[in-house]
């Protein structure tokens, strides 16, 4: 086994180059589709997306997990400058493309390549690695999940590092049997030179992608208005963030994935405390909503009980629902039993009893009545400052923009 690793890492092998061109290639891949899925969604509509560990293919029990990665704070820069702000995996797309072409190069030079190529393609080549790690830390402990196109872009970065890695351990071996010089050694000043090359290729895609994405706000705040604000028998759910400077009243159903991904989405961008919230509780659950001919998230109408049963700890219930979302949706599958002992088990009996009080039954009704005599949509989450409602593209990918541009001391 150790002379075969010896031959793979010999001066004249192919083996370390060949494996960081298809690590590039992998990333320049994956990369790629993650910068059209957020690219295409620029026209403010939704698409599917490429969520797959295998090229071209879509998966979609796994698209949430894609596009919530895709929503978050973290997959873009620059976001309160320009709507939906700069995918980082356009960096990627960049940088992936430059060590595609340098490893081609090294792969054809062979043992003719210079000690200080090599150095500089192992020390360089670790960097996508190092990046992924640091978006797996943040997917695990942030997110939640793994977003496939991005599990694929991993691992391009780890097989790009191997391949690296072992070109410079090939620097071992300075000279042929017949002990002369295998590689000459360059010039180390020309590394300079090729950090400036990374740089302008990394930079690139970023630069024309900048100057091509539309301005959005002729469309910002554009999709209707409340007829009214007023509560005044006080029903709605009210909570003060901190450092609260704008008013928002927030439709939401406590068993919604998207209302739990915009929570998030607001946690992450650090404004949710500056917001004073008034929450109208709209469960997309047919057994005491209406609107609906069937049910769209079962037991949406308990856990929203317990919402208003939380009292000066709503929010605290409302984020344990968001927290537990997925458990709390598969007991409200099994039916009400399974939900109800969910709830006994975290908030006790008093939850229960007050659950089945004919008053928590009238006061969720006064929230949906709410949410139809001001002619708001039958769909979750929703935000409106003040009186004026968000689009729902401006709630998710454009959300820190739009907020600059329509409420901008909340984002300072």
């Amino acid at each position: 086994m150790a002379q075969r690793f010896d031959l793979m890492t010999a001066p004249d092998s192919r083996v370390p180059a060949a494996t960081a061109l298809v690590g590039a290639l992998l990333g320049l891949l994956f990369s790629s589709y993650s910068s059209l899925d957020y690219a295409e969604h620029l026209d403010r509509r939704i698409h599917d997306m490429h969520c797959s560990i295998v090229p071209g293919v879509g998966v979609t029990d796994k698209a949430d997990a894609c596009r919530a990665a895709m929503y978050s704070s973290y997959s873009s820069v620059l976001r309160d400058s320009m709507w939906g702000g700069i995918p980082i995996s356009l960096f990627a797309v960049g940088a992936f493309t430059f060590f595609a072409a340098f490893a081609v190069y090294l792969l054809l030079a062979r043992a003719r390549a210079s000690r200080s190529q090599v150095l500089f393609f192992a020390l360089t080549g670790m960097t996508p690695l190092l990046v992924s790690i640091v978006m797996f830390i943040i997917s695990v402990t942030k997110l939640g999940g793994f977003c496939l196109t991005c599990v694929g872009t991993y691992i391009g970065s780890a097989m790009l590092a191997a391949g690296s890695g072992m070109g410079l351990m090939a620097l071992g071996s300075k000279q042929s049997p017949d002990g002369s010089e295998v590689r000459p050694q360059g010039n180390l000043a020309l590394a300079g030179v090729w950090v400036l090359v990374l740089g302008v290729v990394t930079l690139l895609p970023v630069g024309v992608y900048a100057a091509s994405v539309p301005d959005h706000r002729p469309f910002l705040g554009q999709c209707g208005e409340l007829k009214k604000l007023d509560d005044p028998q006080n029903m709605l759910v009210r909570f003060r963030g901190a450092r609260a400077v704008q008013p928002a009243l927030f439709v939401e159903d406590p068993l919604c994935p998207t209302c739990k991904a915009f929570h998030e989405r607001l946690q992450g961008e650090a404004v949710l405390d500056r917001f004073d919230v008034t929450v109208t509780l709209f469960p997309l659950d047919s057994s005491c909503n209406w609107m609906l001919t069937e049910p769209l998230h079962p037991g949406a109408c308990t856990v929203s009980k317990a919402v208003l049963c939380g009292k000066e700890r709503a929010l605290q219930v409302l984020e344990w629902a968001f927290d537990n979302q997925q458990r709390l949706r598969d007991a409200g599958k099994r039916g009400e039993p399974a939900l109800r002992g969910e709830i006994s088990a975290q908030w006790g009996q008093g939850m229960l009893d007050c659950i089945d009080s004919r008053e928590t039954k009238t006061r969720l009704n006064k929230h949906l009545h709410f949410a139809a005599e001001n002619g708001i949509p039958v769909s979750t989450p929703q935000i409106y400052l003040g009186k004026r409602r968000l689009c729902d593209e401006d709630s998710d990918l454009g959300l820190r923009y739009t907020l600059k541009q329509l409420a901008p001391e909340v984002v300072r």
